[in-house]
């Protein structure tokens, strides 16, 4: 692995026992290099250990859970030119960073996302709403932090990083995004688990995750709406 690789892969982590060691070993496959970054708000099930016991992978101890905060540091603590940041429960494609390196050689696009998916064994009802999301994210040019939002680095630092946000950070980001520049929205899809939509069901879920949208977009805040967001880690 390169000293100071093209992409940095950040990872936000909180009680993610049952994820990250599979994330970690399928980032390990990816074709070509990248520098790794976890960055732990305090976990307390053991998911420090288990990612430090993972080879090539930087380990932070921010010990806040604030997955805004926790991009900024592992932003902060990166040597690549590209910050890609992925949730630890989501799946990048294998030709993921291949695909950023060639939306990125059109020096107009400052970043951007993949498309939305759900493994393949989950009911059609359910890739029925994955591509609504992929719809709303074409018709509307947004994207949330579980479609893997990546970023230059000069850019990012230009912006600011992440607004301190308890919810919504990863919509405000990409907002800036589009603001600074052109953004790029990959047809690739990552492979989201459905973890918090089987919690409580898929309509319920995709209801409450659109009436959230629909009320920060009315401009309540994102702590009153913090409170109904299903938060399953």
């Amino acid at each position: 692995m390169s000293q100071t690789p093209a992409i940095s892969i950040i990872i936000p982590i909180l009680n993610e026992a049952p994820h990250i060691q599979t994330l970690l070993r399928a980032l390990a496959c990816l074709p070509e290099a990248a520098e790794i970054i976890v960055v732990d708000g305090g976990s307390t099930d053991g998911t420090l250990g288990l990612a430090q016991k993972c080879g090539a992978v930087r380990v932070l101890e921010f010990g806040r859970a604030s997955r805004a905060l926790q991009m900024n540091a592992g932003a902060t603590a990166a040597g690549g030119e590209v910050l890609l940041f992925l949730h630890a429960d989501v799946r990048l494609p294998l030709t993921a960073l291949t695909a950023i390196q060639q939306a990125l050689a059109d020096e107009q696009v400052v970043g951007g996302c993949f498309a939305f998916g759900f493994p393949e064994n989950v009911p059609r009802a359910w890739r029925v709403y994955a591509w609504g999301i992929n719809l709303r994210t074409r018709w509307f040019q947004t994207a949330t932090g579980d479609q893997a939002l990546f970023v230059r680095r000069a850019v990012f630092e230009q912006l600011g990083g992440y607004r301190e946000l308890p919810l919504m950070e990863d919509i405000e980001l990409f907002k800036a995004l589009q603001r600074a520049g052109r953004v790029a929205l990959l047809p690739l899809p990552v492979i989201v688990s459905p973890r918090r939509w089987q919690q409580a069901g898929l309509v319920r879920t995709g209801l409450l995750m659109y009436a959230l949208r629909f009320g920060y977009w009315l401009g309540i805040s994102p702590a009153r709406l913090k409170r109904f967001f299903l938060d399953v880690r």
